[in-house]
Formats: C-alpha cells, structure tokens, sequence
C-alpha cells in the first residue's frame, strides 16, 4: 500500500462554502465510480468531475483515493446501523438486507467488487474494518445457535457468508435472475418477493427466538 501524499490545501476560491455539503457530493460520487468501475478502475479525476468539484478537494477531505474508500465504509456501517438492530430476528435482518436490491445496489457492487480485486488483506483497503464488521455478525449468530435459536449443525462463519451471497444475489447474479425468472432483478416487486422467500427459508433455521 503506497504512503498518502501530503495533502495541499486548496486555494481560497476552490474551497466551498459549505464542506459538509461538498463532502457529500463527493461521498455521492465517489460512490457511484467506485461502483461502477471498483477501486482498481476509479479515478480521483472522475470522482471530482461527477461531484462537480476541484480534484485537489477530495485530498483536502479524505486524503485521497484510500481515504475516500475508507470513508464510503464508514458511512456503510452507520446505514446499517439504522437499517437492523441486534435483537432483530435474523430473517427480519437478512430481508432488509436483501431489499437494499433496490435502494442500495451501489453498495452492494462495492462489495463484489472488493471480492473481485481482492488479492491479499494488505492491498485491500476495507480488509480490517469490513473483518471487524463481519466477525460482529459471526457473534451474533454465535450467540443464536448458543441460545438454541439455531441448530448445532450451523457453523457461524459460513452461515454469514451465506446469508451475505444470497441477499446480493439480484446484484451481483442479474443475468440468472433474469434468465430464470423473467423479472428484472431491480424491480421493487422483485426484490420484495426474493427478500421475502429468503426470510422464510431463514425462519425454517430456528425458532429466533430464545429458548
């Protein structure tokens, strides 16, 4: 991983006026390109053309490219966050995850694209904090299957990764939802049928409740 370059402030008439605003732009953009195109195949240029600002902002906030990446992931955590509690049964959780198929695809193309990059934990930019978010729901369903919630047999890491795969499924598989259904992988209705039918598999586990 190279070393960042020392930021350089930007000239008085290339900053904003409003910074939480410029961030925003710039977050908004950055995470359409690095969706659109991975970490690998995004450029700081494209990102400030998109946001409609000077380049030299996006060091000035985030320090450049990694630091920006950083920064989507930490705005990741905080919609999830608000998008499940812990003690919401796993059905209910894996079902909204699965319908951020329709609000939040660009999201989960950043996800499958870290999985395409991915060559080793110390190029990835993500690798720790993603592994530190991950092994939070690896406990959680340690604790379910500790509670009796979910059958012995159930091994929690792979558990996770399972669920994960197929909440992703219409973004990353859109051709054989396409292929095998006929609907558009991106259509609320759609969308809302796969989450519901994922949950309901997820409900034949356990009882979700405790014991």
């Amino acid at each position: 991983m190279t070393a960042s370059k020392p930021r350089r402030s930007p000239k008085p008439q290339e900053r904003q006026r409003d910074p939480e605003r410029t961030r925003r732009l710039i977050l908004e953009a950055a995470g359409a390109e690095f969706a659109a195109k991975g970490y690998a195949g995004a450029r700081i240029a494209a990102i400030a053309t998109r946001a409609g600002v000077n380049q030299q902002l996006i060091s000035y906030y985030f320090d450049g490219k990694e630091g920006l990446y950083r920064a989507l992931s930490d705005q990741w955590v905080d919609h999830q966050r608000e998008l499940v509690a812990p003690d919401m049964p796993l059905s209910e959780q894996v079902r909204r995850y699965a319908l951020e198929g329709t609000t939040g695809r660009e999201g989960m193309r950043l996800v499958a694209w870290s999985g395409l990059e991915y060559e080793g934990a110390e190029p990835d930019p993500d690798h720790a904090a993603r592994t530190q978010r991950l092994a939070r729901s690896v406990d959680q369903i340690t604790a379910m299957k500790a509670d009796g919630r979910l059958p012995d047999w159930v091994d929690p890491a792979s558990l996770t990764v399972l669920l994960m795969a197929a909440a992703m499924a219409p973004v990353t598989l859109p051709n054989v939802v396409e292929g095998l259904t006929g609907k558009d992988p991106a259509s609320p209705e759609f969308v809302r049928q796969y989450a519901d039918q994922l949950a309901r598999l997820i409900e034949h586990l356990g009882p979700e409740q405790p014991a």
